[in-house]
């Protein structure tokens, strides 16, 4: 930790996952495009907060000439973001800080994106309180996250029985998680949220998508 921010390093398993998404970037966009087309392609603010942003897999959704401020403290990550930035031509501010204590200010941010982000918090609530606080008043949070599988489904119970290891392998990310009921309880203006059922994607367990807009 430094001044106040906080990182994590998980070594072999931090290495893997940044491996991970740099190998599958192309097709884990190409099945999530729709779902981040929905949330992402109206972008407009000359300074878009991500909170983690991993390797960068959404710097193709900035509006041109836009500043990246991305909130990020897994360090595996960043190397790959800042080299992805820079061969785009973003600007970036790296803040290697958890979400659940943004270093911004109240009402500071018109837009706020995450994507397969709220699933490995260990505190959803408390990042989307702090979402919530720097949002100035119509500031929009734009989100692309998997969730829990229809009550009785294979695909949920899949998900529980993958719960511990898929968790360890893949840094605290939770399988059946009820972000859509976590967003539309953490005090925005109005939300929209629409939920999708991917069809042919190999990675089975997390393909109950939800995608949105909540605005403050």
């Amino acid at each position: 930790m430094a001044d106040g921010l906080q990182t994590f390093d998980h070594a072999v398993r931090g290495r893997f996952n940044a491996w991970f998404f740099v190998a599958f970037d192309r097709y884990i966009e190409r099945i999530a495009r729709p779902l981040k087309r929905t949330a992402f392609d109206d972008l407009a603010a000359d300074r878009v907060v991500e909170i983690g942003p991993g390797i960068g897999a959404n710097l193709r959704y900035l509006p041109a000439g836009a500043q990246l401020v991305a909130v990020e403290p897994n360090l595996r990550m960043h190397p790959a973001l800042e080299r992805r930035c820079a061969r785009a031509g973003v600007p970036l501010t790296l803040l290697p800080s958890y979400a659940d204590r943004l270093p911004l200010p109240d009402r500071s941010v018109d837009e706020v994106i995450c994507s397969l982000v709220l699933c490995t918090v260990p505190d959803p609530d408390a990042v989307l309180r702090e979402v919530v606080r720097v949002l100035r008043p119509g500031g929009r949070f734009r989100f692309v996250e998997h969730v829990a599988a229809p009550p009785g489904s294979l695909r949920l119970r899949m998900q529980h029985a993958l719960d511990v290891p898929w968790a360890w392998l893949f840094e605290g990310c939770d399988l059946h998680r009820d972000t859509a009921a976590a967003i539309e309880h953490a005090g925005f203006a109005d939300t929209t949220i629409v939920e999708v059922q991917l069809r042919g994607s190999v990675f089975y367990p997390v393909n109950t998508m939800i995608c949105g807009i909540a605005r403050r």
